[in-house]
């Protein structure tokens, strides 16, 4: 199978279902067997599929690609068994990094609700003209991948996180802020634009938001 069919849903399943680690193999770089490049839209993939790991408070070296032939048995396995000995150095998701198991499978599972909207802005808006290995590392660790990162994403996880949690019952300011990590500010701001478009209501009585 091309690496270029392995969708950004299959690695988050991977690790909302505990797995340490996702490493994802393909051809080598301008050896694409199908002529289709799909190895480079897999790199794409990785590499913002790293950036949502990190903005989740994972370390994103729990994630990697690698190319290489089907003929390159001894690299793949010592490929393997360095990608083993990193997962272990970082230990068990979540745990390894400190942060909260439940809390860290929420937000998980607000990207995987994501997942069809980031692939229509992966598309339109974090295309890289250039097909490079270089081209592409050098396009998403830029200053202007920061900007799309946080003016096309950041904000909708927030808002997803939001609906999601209150999708199991009214809460209130204070307990939205602390499930999301997200400041009093912050969550204003979400919550404000949610009411302002009919997805949220607050409760005065109750002191708390509910879905509209």
């Amino acid at each position: 199978m091309c690496s270029g069919r392995v969708d950004l849903s299959f690695v988050l399943r991977g690790f909302i279902n505990g797995m340490d680690g996702v490493f994802i193999g393909g051809c080598r770089f301008n050896e694409c067997h199908y002529i289709t490049d799909g190895n480079y839209h897999a790199l794409g993939m990785v590499l913002l599929g790293k950036r949502l790991l990190e903005h989740v408070g994972l370390n994103p070296e729990r994630l990697r690609i690698e190319g290489m032939s089907a003929g390159e048995g001894i690299r793949f396995a010592e490929v393997m068994n360095e990608f083993a000995e990193t997962l272990k150095k970082l230990g068990p998701l979540g745990k390894g990094e400190g942060i909260d198991v439940a809390a860290m499978k929420r937000k998980l599972e607000a990207i995987a609700e994501l997942v069809p909207y980031i692939r229509l802005v992966e598309r339109e808006r974090l295309r890289v003209p250039v097909k490079s290995e270089e081209a592409y590392r050098r396009f998403y660790a830029s200053e202007e991948m920061d900007v799309l990162f946080k003016e096309l994403i950041v904000d909708k996880l927030a808002l997803s996180q939001i609906m999601s949690l209150l999708g199991g019952g009214p809460l209130s300011t204070g307990e939205l802020s602390k499930k999301t990590g997200l400041s009093p500010s912050e969550l204003s701001r979400h919550v404000r634009a949610s009411s302002k478009y009919g997805l949220v209501r607050y409760d005065a009585n109750r002191g708390s938001y509910s879905l509209a």
